[in-house]
């Protein structure tokens, strides 16, 4: 069976429900990660996504910030949620696929928004950083992010960091800038080889490649200076390395109207 799932951090999904609608409409993914939906779980446009045959919907959302959800045209076995340093702000959500979907094995999905961290690196002086920082910790040390043997996992969502000196458009001026100083990424990295993950842009595409998925809305132009960012991120466990079969970046959509800051990133794999 081939599955195709795509993250995105849509910054408003009542906002951005027709770019939504349009994407699924043309790439048609089996799977959507959604991130900062910004909508509580009665306000989500449940009907718009039902109309596109999207009938099967995780929420954990919030009114006016963070908020995840998965949108799928299978049909879950199970959900769940989990609670980050002892915060209820939806950062969170993960669907587990199989007899439904008709797979013959589990297939989990984790769906993350880890916190931005706002923008002075230092912990002592900045508690959104301070919580970035404690966040990744307890990803890391969180035993059900540690797939190990034939266990099918996928860890989507946006990270909010960018760990290689390619996944941003300035290693040496991006040091010293939330979501790309050493202790970000030595941080995100450890909750990669903790769980044995495997990062699918980096294991298709060579470190000495640039890659971005974020582009900021503060530049006047965003094509022409391409400031960009690696912020979402799809990692898959090491049963599924040989799954996958494609993975893209949608740059285009950074440039449609009203647009979010990020942009849809797609893998198709094999399961």
């Amino acid at each position: 069976m081939r599955l195709t799932l795509t993250t995105w951090n849509i910054n408003s999904v009542r906002l951005r429900i027709e770019l939504v609608a349009d994407f699924l409409q043309s790439v048609q993914p089996d799977v959507l990660c959604l991130q900062e939906t910004k909508c509580p779980d009665d306000a989500f446009p449940l009907k718009r996504l039902k109309q596109l045959g999207y009938e099967h919907v995780a929420l954990n959302g919030q009114k006016g910030y963070h908020g995840v959800a998965i949108v799928s045209k299978l049909p879950f076995d199970a959900t769940d949620i989990r609670v980050f340093c002892d915060k209820l702000d939806s950062r969170h959500i993960s669907v587990a696929f199989g007899a439904k979907a008709g797979l013959a094995a589990p297939l989990i999905v984790h769906d993350f928004y880890v916190p931005a961290g706002g923008d002075i690196p230092d912990p002592e002086a900045n508690p959104k950083f301070a919580h970035k920082l404690s966040f990744l910790d307890e990803m890391k040390s969180c035993e059900p992010l540690h797939p190990r043997g034939d266990a099918r996992h996928i860890l989507v969502g946006d990270l909010n960091v960018a760990p290689h000196e390619n996944d941003v458009w300035s290693h040496k001026q991006m040091l010293k800038i939330v979501s790309h100083t050493p202790i970000e990424c030595e941080k995100l990295l450890a909750v990669q080889s903790e769980g044995n993950w495997i990062d699918v842009a980096r294991e298709r595409i060579p470190l000495s490649e640039k890659i971005y998925t974020w582009w900021s809305y503060r530049a006047a132009d965003w094509a022409a200076s391409n400031r960009g960012r690696r912020l979402d991120h799809i990692w898959v466990s090491s049963a599924l390395k040989d799954a996958v079969s494609d993975y893209q970046v949608l740059r285009d959509a950074r440039g449609w109207e009203r647009p979010s800051d990020h942009v849809p990133v797609t893998v198709v794999l094999d399961v």
